[in-house]
């Protein structure tokens, strides 16, 4: 990058630190760290759900997952308004009612410690790992701009972030992720503008979407059958993105407190609901234009080089092995063919990866996490390099620091005044979720350094682990909604079971990750029949 880039990068980022300590002050207890004092307007609530939700990953490999499958992804946002209503009628009310800092407080009124305890775990386990793959994305960035060590760059996003989030509790992510999200529409609409600029003369945002349509990338809708019937296995389709995205959007929204916290800010019901509402509406047609940004990049390549791999540092690592002169012969076949021959392409940069692969082996050699960086450094002038790249951070700092929050507040409030304390001043509580959010945020940067293998790319990698959880959690909630006749035990017992299925059935990868949501929800209200009949039978027989 040139120095006006680095300006911009250093501009931006210190910026937001800067301005999110400035808004950090707020008063010296649970209700202003956890909260912001639950004094936030509906715009602001909007603006904090979106950033929390749309993390670097977002933004760095949305495009990616476009250019090499397409627009379909865009199917897994379509249950999301559906669920947006929901939540409005029903989670919302009973959380602001009971004035609770944690959606899980509800689950000891409703049942038990232990199912309230389990819950959060749950929770506090799947949020803890997705944070740290969300600091591993702008790490690898920087690893890949600099050529440093990705171990080492994990570390330093790491504790930036955490300079202000441990500072400045909800008041600092809420009014940081105002100005992040500005920064990023901004950015990234400007991206979009020079793609179509930098194509042929009288080549269009309509000639590149054509473009992009001829060679399968427009495929907003598909139903996910084959000439073999339906086919479960297919992640992104009309039914898994209708129904499993509902039931993981309701799963996300209704009980992840990373989310839950942010509409608890709000001043009242109404502010809460129209903030989740607002973004139900704006979600959806803000996930398609990023994903067409990876269409737009496509059809752009089919006038210019398309890189062999686009990941360069893995390249120059490889080039240092025995096989060198291997990667080097097919470099110079790749650089004969004509941008638009896709299939003669895609052939060669098969058995380039299959190269890549023996030379560092153990290494994951998908570069799709790569590509919309790569076109960014290549072809963006001065200065919006910097910007992008700062957007990146930007967007990554926004939905960490919001995951930290809400991670600290599970363990203060769920874990340790449950079983440590009870009884603590204000000043005590504030102190102690500092040291929690310091300590999430360390165990974050730890999962960062073993995020570097994973076989999907990132924004898919974060769903399915949400997925693994979601589910289950869910079902633990509809149960304490709607379902009376369930009681405490058979609630625990069933959630325990229900998660262990889901795992097996993960693991012997028979179902598409969305539709592990809604299994995981119908196995727990199926188990917790189960153990409740069987429960009042063995009660009936003493």
């Amino acid at each position: 990058m040139s120095i006006i880039d680095w300006i911009v990068l250093i501009t931006s980022l210190t910026t937001i630190i800067f301005y999110g300590v400035y808004k950090s002050r707020t008063t010296k207890n649970l209700d202003g760290y956890f909260l912001s004092n639950r004094d936030m307007p509906w715009y602001l609530v909007l603006l904090s759900i979106m950033g929390t939700q749309a993390s670097a990953i977002t933004f760095l490999s949305a495009p990616g997952q476009a250019y090499t499958d397409g627009m379909r992804f865009v199917q897994y946002y379509f249950g999301l308004p559906l669920a947006m209503i929901v939540i409005c009628v029903v989670f919302v009310p009973v959380f602001n009612k009971l004035k609770v800092y944690t959606a899980y407080e509800f689950l000891e009124n409703r049942f038990d410690l232990k199912t309230r305890t389990l819950t959060s775990f749950l929770f506090q386990i799947s949020r803890g790992l997705s944070t740290g793959i969300s600091i591993y994305a702008p790490s690898l960035i920087l690893s890949s701009l600099l050529g440093w060590n990705i171990y080492v760059t994990n570390i330093i996003m790491g504790g930036l972030l955490i300079i202000y989030t441990v500072s400045g509790g909800a008041r600092a992510v809420a009014h940081t992720q105002k100005l992040q999200l500005i920064i990023v529409f901004a950015g990234m609409f400007i991206a979009g503008y020079i793609v179509v600029h930098l194509m042929p003369e009288n080549t269009g945002f309509i000639d590149a979407l054509h473009i992009g349509g001829k060679n399968g990338k427009m495929n907003i809708i598909t139903s996910g059958r084959t000439a073999n019937g339906f086919d479960w296995k297919d992640k992104y389709n009309i039914w898994s993105g209708i129904i499993g995205g509902f039931f993981l959007a309701l799963s996300y929204f209704g009980t992840d407190q990373s989310q839950v916290g942010r509409y608890l800010t709000a001043k009242n019901n109404r502010q809460s609901k129209m903030g989740l509402l607002m973004n139900g509406i704006v979600k959806v047609p803000m996930q398609f234009l990023i994903l067409l940004l990876g269409v737009l990049v496509f059809s752009f390549y089919q006038f210019h080089k398309e890189p062999i791999y686009f990941n360069e540092t893995q390249v120059e690592l490889a080039k240092k092995t025995p096989y060198k002169d291997s990667l080097i012969a097919l470099e110079s076949n790749y650089a004969k063919v004509a941008p638009a021959a896709n299939a003669e392409k895609a052939a060669i940069k098969a058995k380039y990866k299959n190269i890549l692969s023996s030379a560092l082996p153990g290494q994951e050699i998908s570069d799709t996490n790569y590509i919309f960086l790569r076109f960014v450094l290549d072809y963006l002038p001065k200065g919006l390099i910097g910007l992008l790249i700062a957007i990146i951070f930007l967007s990554a700092w926004g939905s960490i620091a919001a995951a930290l929050n809400a991670l600290a507040s599970c363990t203060v409030v769920d874990i340790h005044k449950r079983f440590f304390k009870k009884e603590l001043t204000p000043k005590m509580d504030y102190d102690l979720a500092k040291v929690y959010t310091l300590a999430w945020g360390l165990f974050s940067i730890a999962v960062a350094e073993f995020a570097s293998n994973l076989g999907n790319s990132l924004i898919e990698t974060v769903n399915i682990l949400g997925s693994l959880f979601y589910g289950v959690i869910l079902g633990i909630f509809l149960v304490a909604f709607w379902i009376k006749g369930i009681k405490a035990n058979a609630t625990f017992y069933s959630s325990v079971i229900s998660e262990i299925f889901i795992i097996i059935i993960y693991k012997a990868d028979v179902i598409s990750f969305l539709w592990l949501n809604v299994i995981g929800a119908l196995l727990v209200i199926i188990f917790g029949y189960a153990i409740q009949l069987f429960i009042r039978k063995k009660q009936s027989q003493q």
